[in-house]
């Protein structure tokens, strides 16, 4: 039996006014931003006070879309007849969103907590060259940066707190502690 004509249009317009009448479940991103998890993917921020330039984010990196550049910087000596002391000072620290592919794996590998995860995803350009970010707009990503998630109460404290409390708690005693005489009656 042949089918009907036009039988492949009623069906559509039928699904089209099921449709019609349910809520919308489409949100309206411009005008609504979404919520997002709570240490979702973005871009990535730099704290720069952090950064010890040893490129292991750039050597670890799968894209190569890390560069970075410095120059070594002497340091005069602390005391009189020490030696002076060099450490290398950030010049260049850009990052290629357009080939980053967010492994994270310069986040993981970053001895000194430099690189973060920001939740910031809109940052989209006109021009590709316009997204490698240099320093100063990875800085700017940094302040959007949520705190880390609290401590489980329940937890132990960890041993670096620990001390450090031990240490102001003695340091707090001996300055509290009267000064003994040495010398007896005069």
């Amino acid at each position: 039996m042949p089918p009907i004509p036009g039988s492949g249009l009623a069906k559509g317009l039928a699904v089209t006014l099921r449709t019609m009448t349910k809520k919308t479940v489409t949100q309206q991103y411009p005008d609504a931003q979404p919520e997002l998890p709570p240490r979702s993917r973005g871009v990535i921020g730099l704290f720069e006070e952090n950064c010890t330039v040893c490129m292991l984010c750039a050597r670890e990196c799968p894209d190569w879309c890390i560069y970075i550049d410095s120059h070594k910087e002497t340091i005069p000596a602390a005391a009189p007849g020490g030696r002076e002391r060099s450490r290398n000072v950030l010049d260049r620290f850009a990052i290629d969103f357009s080939l980053c592919m967010y492994c994270g794996i310069c986040i993981e590998v970053c001895p000194f907590d430099a690189l973060f995860w920001s939740p910031e995803f809109e940052y989209a350009e006109t021009d590709i060259r316009e997204l490698t970010h240099e320093r100063d707009k990875l800085r700017e990503w940094m302040w959007t940066v949520p705190a880390p998630p609290a401590l489980d109460p329940g937890a132990e404290e960890p041993k670096e707190i620990a001390a450090a409390r031990k240490a102001v708690e003695k340091l707090a005693a001996a300055q509290a502690e009267p000064p003994a005489d040495e010398g007896g009656p005069a």
